[in-house]
């Protein structure tokens, strides 16, 4: 009676560790660098939301009819806007208000201009940033670029 062996020579198993460690060579490049995708989407992920809460900020402002600030909405918070668009403001009572969360990032209120504007810088890198301008409600992603995040 003949004995039959099973399994793997050593030949077949170094052929695939060698084709292994080939697919791993060619797929690392494409993970390394996943911190600047990770800045770039967070810092557009901060634009939508200040576009979003921009939008209902001023919703809520004309459908109240009043036209007057602050606007107080639905969940109790009140946001102060500009009285002639219905905008939030560039400022802590205003825009940082209808965001209510500025998670990541750093919030600096200026004059660019005599424009009131927010910008919020990715905390991780101050190149990274998202502009609010009071008067038109633009939100600007103009800065975040993979050389910035």
């Amino acid at each position: 009676m003949k004995h039959q062996q099973s399994g793997f020579t050593l030949v077949e198993l170094v052929v695939v560790i060698v084709i292994l460690g080939i697919l791993a060579a060619t797929a690392l490049p494409r993970f390394i660098n996943l911190t600047e995708d990770a800045n770039i989407s967070a810092a557009n992920g901060m634009a939508g939301g200040l576009r979003s809460a921009a939008g209902v900020v001023q919703a809520r402002f004309f459908a109240t009819g009043t036209n007057s600030s602050p606007v107080s909405m639905a969940d109790g918070t009140t946001v102060t806007v500009n009285t002639a668009t219905g905008l939030p403001t560039a400022d802590a009572a205003g825009i940082v208000a209808a965001m209510q969360s500025t998670d990541g990032f750093t919030v600096n209120h200026a004059t660019v201009a005599g424009v009131p504007t927010s910008t919020f810088a990715l905390a991780k890198t101050t190149t990274c940033l998202v502009t609010y301008t009071e008067t038109t409600g633009a939100v600007s992603t103009a800065a975040v670029t993979a050389a910035n995040c």
